[in-house]
């Protein structure tokens, strides 16, 4: 790849930024404003709060602080489990927190958060560094063994709470490492 996909890429950048409102540009002699449709949203207030959001959600998770948890999250929480249902409610979330709890002793570690703009948005990757402890229903006997895991997950965040969580990780790997 030569070194002239980097400002392709910048232009389009622009070019999508110009089509979509985000981007002003002041005034010039020869150049001619045109007014957006839609006020600027302030971008970088919403993206800072949503992250900090994200980032207090995962820190109570790793002091084990559940009502924490819970306390961040819209009273209508829509929380999707890898490769399981979609469930909705803090009173369902909370008792979803003591199984895992019951089951396994985890903490987040290298978490990078990512927010769209308007802050409606974010998502996170990080590891997650574990212990199983107790067996859980359908998947392999515990005896304390570790993992480590990388995983994704996903928000939807309205009026400074968190509306959904959907988390994405490798099961088959977690499989395999705690049967190993």
């Amino acid at each position: 790849m030569g070194r002239g996909w980097m400002a392709g890429l910048y232009i389009a950048v622009a070019v999508h930024a110009w089509q979509t409102d985000r981007c002003r540009l002041p005034p010039h002699d020869d150049a001619v404003a045109v007014a957006p449709h839609n006020p600027p949203i302030p971008m970088e207030h919403a993206t800072m709060d949503t992250a900090a959001l994200i980032r207090a959600y995962y820190a109570a998770f790793n002091r084990a602080d559940f009502e924490g948890m819970i306390a961040l999250l819209g009273d209508d929480v829509v929380h999707d489990a890898n490769q399981g249902s979609r469930h909705v409610g803090k009173d369902w979330f909370r008792g979803f927190l003591a199984h895992m709890d019951r089951c396994y002793s985890e903490q987040v570690v290298d978490l990078v958060v990512l927010t769209e703009a308007a802050g409606t948005r974010a998502a996170a990757e990080f590891v997650i560094e574990g212990e199983y402890k107790v067996t859980d229903e359908g998947l392999p006997p515990a005896r304390g063994q570790r993992y480590r895991l990388p995983v994704g997950a996903f928000f939807e965040v309205h009026d400074g709470l968190i509306r959904r969580v959907t988390n994405y990780y490798n099961l088959q790997d977690w499989i395999a490492q705690v049967s190993a």
